[in-house]
């Protein structure tokens, strides 16, 4: 599966957990997740110092979560990646995306080749607003850039 049949698969997923969401209102991981469920997913916050996210409950873990999911949008600092694609392994999740828009976002080498180990499909890198027809002109720029840089997704 190339890497851009492996996002379609995973924005397919309307039931979508969301690791590493800030408590802070104001915070990129708090608009990535609203813009979830702005879109119709049933997205499940995953912080562990976090009860509830903007009247969702919030989950420590990802294998406390019932229904469990099948697919992990990972925003952590690549150190804590690594766990939590540790606790995606141990909770049956079949699709984790390392969430990426600069810098080393969520992505590591050890989380990447943790998922090939254990047969999870992943995605390294990149932001799901990237891949929405209608995002932002904002967006819509990053992909654009991405595309002439050759790190957008085939």
């Amino acid at each position: 599966m190339t890497s851009r049949e492996r996002i379609d698969d995973f924005l397919r997923q309307k039931r979508v957990a969301i690791a590493g969401v800030s408590r802070q209102p104001r915070d990129f991981t708090r608009m990535m997740f609203n813009e979830f469920v702005r879109r119709g997913y049933d997205v499940v916050p995953v912080n562990p110092s976090a009860g509830e996210i903007d009247g969702h409950k919030c989950f420590a873990r990802l294998q406390e979560i019932i229904p469990p999911v099948d697919s992990v949008l990972v925003m952590t600092k690549p150190t804590a990646a690594e766990a939590v694609v540790q606790d995606c392994a141990e909770a049956g999740v079949k699709r984790v995306w390392l969430y990426r828009a600069t810098g080393a976002g969520a992505v590591s080498r050890k989380a990447v080749e943790l998922c090939e180990a254990r047969s999870i499909d992943v995605i390294a890198g990149g932001c799901p607003f990237m891949f929405w027809a209608d995002s932002s002109f904002f967006h819509r720029v990053h992909g654009v850039f991405a595309k002439l840089t050759g790190s957008y997704p085939r």
